[in-house]
């Protein structure tokens, strides 16, 4: 299912605009959700860069340090065309502080180089807060009213369509894998595959659950819930439903969605079957996931953004700052304020 099929929560903006028309339109600053603790065998290099992929950098601080690429980590990808803040891991044992100051890249700049005791692992942070600048929006009132209604509701916690590559590329190369037709040897390239699976099926899920209720905030029987900002759930038993809901409609719960793998999904009864049935049209994916060990998990299907506020510079500019959790992508928050032009390819977790 392309993005354009999926629903919004809010029916189809009317307001068109262009995001991203230079890379200082879209800032992202990564939120670990703590301080380094100033001493340990992991060097915590934060810096911030323009122009560049996560994994670029990455490999360009191991062979500044002359390390294997594999004792460098990091907590998100952060896409090229932006300004993005973020933090890379590089297991460096030793009590000495290596010399950053000889390290060049162009479009990156370390703003603070520290020790840490524990490795910064994929998914190990907080969230991420955006700071973006919309531009040639065409009506400036439907907008106001569109920015109120996502401040106090929410988005759909959609993957944005960059998870998909290109034109949909990694989506039809991890069907390709899933069918025989091709092999992917690659360890990154594999997961970056078996991400977009899942990924558009959690999709598909959540455009059928809206379809279906309207909202994203009325439980079905057997449904799973997450606490706002966490990543464990439960399963509602019926003696807790009526106080469930009243606090999924307070935004102290969210109801999930599967993020498809071996393992229990988690669902009963009718939000079993509801799942099960769009998550069985794609048994060779399912089989895939399966076959590679990746587990079933569960993601929140509407986000609500923290700290959102906006200013217009002009009648047609407007400037707009969030904060979302961990996994949530900034640019299905923006799909629900209007149709998009301009480069849209931002990669936050």
């Amino acid at each position: 299912m392309k993005m354009s099929e999926l629903l919004y929560l809010h029916g189809r903006p009317s307001v068109s605009g262009v995001i991203r028309a230079t890379a200082d339109d879209f800032r992202v600053t990564e939120d670990l959700g703590y301080q380094p603790d100033g001493e340990g065998e992991q060097l915590l290099v934060r810096l911030r860069k323009t122009g560049c992929n996560t994994r670029f950098v990455a490999d360009a601080l191991a062979r500044y340090l002359k390390i294997p690429a594999r004792e460098v980590s990091f907590a998100g990808m952060k896409d090229r065309h932006a300004v993005t803040e973020q933090t890379f891991c590089l297991r460096l044992p030793g009590k000495e502080m290596p010399d950053m100051s000889g390290f060049e890249l162009e479009g990156c700049e370390i703003l603070q180089v520290s020790r840490h005791k524990r490795k910064i692992r994929t998914g190990a942070l907080a969230g991420n807060a955006f700071s973006l600048i919309l531009r040639d929006i065409s009506d400036r009132q439907a907008a106001e009213q569109r920015l109120a209604l996502i401040a106090e509701a929410g988005a759909v916690n959609y993957f944005g369509e960059q998870r998909f590559g290109r034109d949909g590329h990694n989506l039809t190369m991890v069907t390709q894998w899933a069918c025989g037709e091709i092999t992917v040897r690659d360890r990154n390239k594999r997961s970056l595959l078996l991400s977009a699976a899942r990924s558009a099926m959690f999709n598909q899920v959540t455009s059928a659950r809206l379809a279906a209720q309207g909202d994203l905030q009325t439980l079905m029987c057997g449904d799973c819930v997450q606490l706002t900002g966490r990543g464990s759930w439960f399963v509602v038993k019926d003696d807790e439903r009526e106080d469930v809901q009243e606090r999924v409609c307070r935004h102290e719960l969210r109801l999930t969605a599967p993020l498809a793998g071996r393992g229990d999904a988690g669902p009963q009864e009718d939000a079993k079957r509801f799942e099960q049935q769009i998550l069985d049209q794609k048994p060779g994916l399912c089989a895939l996931l399966c076959k590679e060990k990746t587990d079933a998990a569960r993601r929140a299907m509407l986000v609500v953004p923290k700290n959102m506020h906006w200013q217009w510079q002009d009648d047609a500019t407007l400037k707009l700052d969030f904060w979302l959790p961990a996994g949530s992508f900034a640019t299905s928050v923006v799909r629900e304020l209007l149709l998009q032009g301009g480069v849209i390819e931002d990669i936050a977790e």
